[in-house]
């Protein structure tokens, strides 16, 4: 990625009020047609989402999605479509044994709209704070058993099995995060209680440790920076046996959603630790090795994805997609989403470019350079992402940011012509996390209160 330290946060001021409009269009347009009785919706085809019957992890990504749009426009109908549907329609997913998607489900929903109490933007009743606090409670606990053991501590594992940690998780977590620091525990038989804040920093250690690689040799891929979205464990001893991908190319390539996650995850985790007590943790760790360790992380994979995304930011759907040979010197131009070869992923975008700024924002005491060059990354990507050919205009189609890719390998993406890759279509994940960097970049420029998952937990 190529910087322009010219390009300034306050170049996003006309980019951010179109943005918000054309957000507004496209949650209504969903609200009206879209029948959430067939499922979630997943991503667009020709401009209509439709659902995919793999597991229903982007509902809490649509209705969290109008819950933002009146944090960022104070339009009531918006808070009232978030605030229904979640009452209404999400139950389910607080007490979903077989996902390890809670924290995208759930904090984006019931924790939005504890957030906006907390934060005086709406207010709320003792038992509606104590509905949303209670759900909260549940999620974090429900997702903590699906528990591996391995020798160094152990992680949530995916949907594929115990046997499956998914880089994507480290995001997840924040519902185990919410749910300790509201005061919960997890109990097992005879009533053992077990320490969610402990399993929470257990899995992004693991996920560090094993699912990120720092040129150490581990293997004839060992890239610094890389990460590869599932590592795979004998589950009968718990020990590490080698690099795999669901979604990406192999597991010894960088599918780049999964380094966005990562990023993502890292550094919404890094600056909220100081309102963690150390005490509630240190039994697995020190407050200043884990600091050490996640620092480490969160700079090896920003560093990756700099060095091997094109100039203006937008990656290709995985490092080492087999084609990308075909398309030259591709690094040193703009990503072009309707070539031939390979297909780019906005979304991992949309997802990387908050965590760049994240990263950036905590890192201004201890490496204001550094930091200063994430902060410039993530601004960048938003202006990129804010306009056209990603930002959606037209106004028959229902999503936001245009050129996002769910499954590769499966060919579950809609191709719209022949001899191109798949381009101009959205995904609910995608647009969830674009707004997000909206809301995000909105309160910086306008010095309001820094957005948080954890400002759902009174200080």
């Amino acid at each position: 990625m190529k910087l322009d330290s010219s390009f300034t946060i306050n170049e996003l001021k006309s980019p951010l009020e179109k943005f918000w409009t054309l957000s507004g269009q496209k949650i209504r347009m969903i609200e009206e047609s879209f029948d959430t009785q067939k499922g979630a919706p997943v991503f667009t085809e020709k401009g209509k989402y439709v659902t995919r019957g793999w597991t229903e992890w982007t509902q809490g990504f649509q209705f969290g999605s109008s819950i933002l749009q009146f944090d960022a426009t104070g339009e009531k109908d918006f808070l009232e479509i978030g605030r229904r549907n979640t009452v209404e329609k999400m139950a389910p997913h607080l007490t979903h044994i077989g996902v390890h998607d809670h924290g995208f489900n759930n904090v984006s929903t019931y924790g939005n709209l504890l957030r906006l109490i907390n934060e005086g933007r709406i207010e709320g009743s003792d038992w509606e704070k104590e509905f949303y606090k209670i759900a909260l409670k549940v999620t974090g606990a429900v997702q903590a058993t699906r528990w591996t053991k391995i020798p160094s501590g152990g992680f949530i594992y995916s949907f594929n099995g115990p046997h499956s940690l998914f880089v994507d998780t480290i995001r997840s977590c924040r519902a185990l995060v919410v749910s300790h620091q509201l005061g919960h525990v997890l109990q097992a038989e005879n009533d053992v209680k077990i320490s969610l804040i402990q399993r929470a920093i257990q899995h992004i250690l693991s996920t560090v440790r094993y699912s990120i690689f720092y040129g150490k040799g581990r293997d004839s891929y060992d890239t610094p920076g890389r990460t590869a979205h599932e590592i795979i464990f004998n589950t009968n001893d718990g020990n590490y046996r080698c690099p795999n991908s669901q979604q990406g190319y192999t597991g010894f390539s960088t599918w780049t959603r999964g380094l966005a996650w990562a990023i993502c995850g890292l550094g919404e985790t890094l600056e909220i630790l100081d309102q963690i007590p150390e005490a509630d943790y240190s039994e697995v760790i020190s407050k200043t090795d884990l600091i050490k360790e996640m620092s480490q992380a969160a700079i090896a994979t920003s560093e990756f994805y700099l060095a091997h995304t094109p100039t203006d930011g937008i990656p290709y759907w995985d490092t080492g997609a087999p084609n990308l040979h075909k398309m030259g010197d591709y690094l040193n131009r703009p990503a072009d989403p309707f070539n031939e070869f390979e297909p780019v992923d906005s979304s991992a975008a949309c997802i990387a470019a908050q965590g760049l700024i994240r990263i950036g924002n905590w890192l201004q005491e201890s490496d204001p350079e550094r930091g200063k060059k994430y902060q410039q990354a993530g601004i960048q990507l938003a202006g990129v992402l804010f306009s056209e050919p990603y930002l959606s205009t037209d106004p028959s189609h229902q999503g936001l940011i245009l050129h996002s890719i769910y499954h590769q390998p499966n060919g579950w993406d809609y191709v719209p012509e022949a001899g191109k890759v798949a381009h101009g279509e959205s995904s609910m994940w995608g647009d969830y996390h674009a707004r997000e960097l909206a809301l995000l970049l909105q309160r910086i420029r306008n010095e309001e209160a820094y957005y948080s998952f954890l400002n759902c937990v009174p200080a």
